[in-house]
């Protein structure tokens, strides 16, 4: 379940970060950052 919304979160910030700006491309790579960072932030739950 954690992991759901770990990357609920991640394409939320994404789209908000990347969505129109940097295209596809870009969505995809800030999508990624997000839920690496994410990763240490949910294991302390």
């Amino acid at each position: 379940m954690k992991n759901i919304f770990r990357a609920l979160l991640a394409g939320w910030g994404a789209k908000k970060i990347g969505g129109g700006k940097c295209g596809c491309i870009g969505t995809i790579i800030v999508f990624i950052i997000l839920y690496v960072l994410l990763g240490p932030v949910f294991n302390l739950f």
